[in-house]
């Protein structure tokens, strides 16, 4: 074969070397397209459950700040932006007698929790308490629940923990 016939035998692979790159490089175009897609609703995913859980956070600050919250427990619906948090009826885990050092003093300033042998009774009591705060965003199909543990330090009478 002489050096002619050879180098136009060769030029049609050429064209195909060229369509098979051109065709991987489609596919990590197209590929890379798709990965960004699923990055970015994971991405809004993420940010819509962070936004529920800051609504759900807002709202137990609202109702922890009322001191029915522990002497009169109901559950409570509360409008934060776009969410609706229903935060349920707290929930006295226990409540401990607080006692006063044993001291002549007749009302003492150091206040030792449930401590063996250490005086009489103050006439309060530190209560443990469980708020558990929801959100159900039909629109975004959120859901969150969001449990607050709290320490009150409330009057042993009326019994804070039922």
């Amino acid at each position: 074969m002489s050096k002619y016939a050879r180098r136009y035998a060769q030029q049609g692979a050429t064209l195909i070397v060229g369509l098979i790159m051109l065709l991987l490089l489609t596919l990590m175009v197209s590929s890379a397209f798709m990965l960004s897609g699923v990055n970015l609703s994971a991405v809004n995913n993420v940010q819509l459950r962070d936004e529920a859980t800051a609504a759900a956070n807002a709202a137990l600050e609202e109702v922890l700040g009322s001191l029915t919250t522990f002497t009169a427990p109901a559950t409570r619906t509360i409008v934060v932006g776009q969410d609706t948090v229903t935060v349920a009826p707290a929930v006295c885990i226990r409540a401990i007698d607080v006692k006063s050092e044993s001291s002549a003093d007749s009302s003492p300033n150091i206040l030792i929790e449930g401590a063996p042998n250490a005086g009489g009774a103050t006439g309060y009591q530190d209560t443990y308490w469980n708020i558990v705060a929801s959100v159900n965003n039909a629109a975004t199909g959120v859901n969150v629940a969001v449990n607050q543990g709290v320490k009150i330090r409330l009057p042993a009478s009326p019994n804070p923990c039922p």
